[in-house]
């Protein structure tokens, strides 16, 4: 019995050691999904952007967890057992970071729903709270099998330089489980005429930045304006990241 009691605690002592006390996340994406999954205290810093509230949707939890801004010596002096980035950020420092003998974990940008429940359980896994993480992934999936089909209109996301989204992106994937269908095969630019002549039921833009840039210039073209479709407007931080919100953007194009 006493052999039994000691292995019980070893092995516990060595379950506890796994999960890792002090987590730094420098990329948006990889923030906002460990605020959601992590314990209280688990986390150290997220990036500054999670607390730009027009990228993200946890400004003020991020403001609460602390900030940091992507450095190596900034996360290295966090003195962290868990950093998480993302694939395409912040390269450099991650790279260094890991010759200091750094554990560094990345996860890939989110390009469909179901990334978004493998992300969601992958971590759970590097977080230690599988059973955390498993409580969101079940909300999640209650909340998608509850969500509404739409009329199946024809739509397009537009943005600045005419870019649309395919099917192949998040954004594509909601707009498709919100019962639309796409009017392009692949994300990519679309001209204005060609938008005009695809005579889309439905245009769903993004955010609108306070600087002025020609990019955005033609979301202003009169011809565009004229298209007899309904409009909807998507905030970026609503779709940017493959977060369990995406549910009530699909929701909303459903509408």
């Amino acid at each position: 019995m006493v052999r039994l009691a000691a292995a019980l605690v070893i092995t516990l002592a060595g379950a506890a050691a796994a999960e890792p006390q002090r987590v730094v996340s420098v990329n948006l994406c990889t923030d906002q999904l460990a605020m959601l999954i992590a314990a209280p205290g688990q986390l150290q810093s997220v990036s500054w952007l999670a607390a730009d509230p027009s990228v993200s949707l946890m400004p003020d939890q991020a403001r609460s967890v602390g900030l940091n801004h992507g450095s190596a010596e900034e996360v290295f002096l966090q003195d962290p057992d868990l950093i998480l980035a993302g694939t395409y950020s912040t390269g450099p420092a991650t790279e260094m970071l890991r010759r200091l003998g750094m554990r560094v974990e990345t996860m890939a940008p989110a390009t469909s729903v179901e990334d978004v429940r493998a992300a969601i359980t992958r971590m759970g896994a590097l977080l230690g709270q599988p059973a955390r993480a498993a409580k969101v992934l079940a909300d999640f999936d209650a909340d998608l099998a509850a969500l509404p089909k739409g009329a199946p209109r024809r739509a397009t996301t537009y943005g600045a330089n005419g870019y649309t989204s395919g099917p192949e992106t998040l954004s594509g994937d909601v707009m498709r489980r919100a019962g639309l269908v796409l009017l392009t095969e692949g994300a990519g630019q679309m001209a204005l005429e060609q938008l005009v002549m695809a005579a889309p039921e439905l245009i769903v833009t993004g955010s609108r930045y306070p600087t002025p840039s020609r990019a955005e210039s033609v979301l202003d073209h009169p011809a565009l304006a004229a298209i007899p479709a309904d409009r909807a407007t998507v905030p970026d931080r609503d779709w940017i990241c493959g977060l369990p919100a995406i549910v009530g953007t699909a929701e909303r194009l459903a509408q």
